[in-house]
């Protein structure tokens, strides 16, 4: 039995995220496995490093799955392309230790959220950025994301419905650029709640637009309340890098 690990990416725009819901088809997860578990000739789970939410799109989402079946690294990904819908890609197989689980292997996370800052709309980038028409300070949403960087409790920043046990991440790195109209925020970590990255560009918004003074976040971040944060960022705009 071979170990294969996928290197995957998608256009989220119309599933509903990545995990498997029930009976629903309409998930990413769900999707590749309909055509694993045909390749295999019985059924098949994928183990994916993380899950995105519906809408959100992945530039690479790792994952892997186990089969009896001999197959070359080559052969599979050709006939998961083949089958596959052509808004998901596997852009790498690779067979990796028995061992290797897709999620606890994960060490770090990298998320990119676009943001189209001009007054009118870009139609080539509308269905993958958010677009503010307001120009943003930029300075001040630098100084907000230094605040997040390092350990702490996101319970402000996460989704009343998450039932992880804590809510303590670590943030290592946050970058925001320009160029012309588009704006880029990348965020790293050890781990992210659901939600919490929409969360946070949410509220970094806020801060390029003068509702929410950087020099807020620590506290916001202190208080652990929902409601003391910005809007949540919509999902078209969210890669999983």
């Amino acid at each position: 039995m071979n170990n294969y690990k996928l290197t995957i990416q998608y256009d989220g725009g119309r599933y509903k995220g990545w995990q498997r819901l029930g009976n629903g088809e309409n998930t990413i997860q769900a999707k590749i496995e309909h055509v694993v578990s045909e390749m295999a000739g019985v059924p098949i789970e994928i183990i994916g490093s993380g899950r995105t939410d519906a809408g959100v799109h992945a530039l690479a989402q790792i994952a892997n799955f186990k089969m009896e079946k001999e197959m070359t690294e080559q052969a599979v990904q050709t006939y998961l392309n083949k089958y596959l819908p052509q808004d998901i890609v596997v852009t790498n197989v690779e067979i990796v230790a028995d061992r290797y689980h897709a999620r606890f292997h994960t060490t770090e996370k990298m998320y990119l959220y676009k943001i189209w800052n001009e007054a009118y709309t870009n139609p080539f980038i509308r269905k993958y950025s958010t677009h503010i028409e307001e120009p943003l300070d930029l300075e001040k949403m630098k100084m907000a994301a230094s605040f997040f960087i390092g350990e702490h409790d996101f319970t402000a920043f996460s989704n009343a419905k998450s039932n992880k046990k804590t809510k303590v991440r670590e943030i290592y790195s946050f970058e925001i650029t320009k160029e012309n109209g588009l704006i880029e925020v990348r965020i790293s970590g050890n781990g992210f709640l659901y939600n919490m990255v929409r969360k946070i560009v949410g509220t970094l918004i806020e801060v390029g637009l003068g509702r929410i003074e950087a020099e807020d976040i620590p506290a916001i971040i202190e208080k652990k309340e929902r409601n003391q944060t910005g809007r949540m960022a919509e999902a078209a705009g969210l890669f999983l890098v």
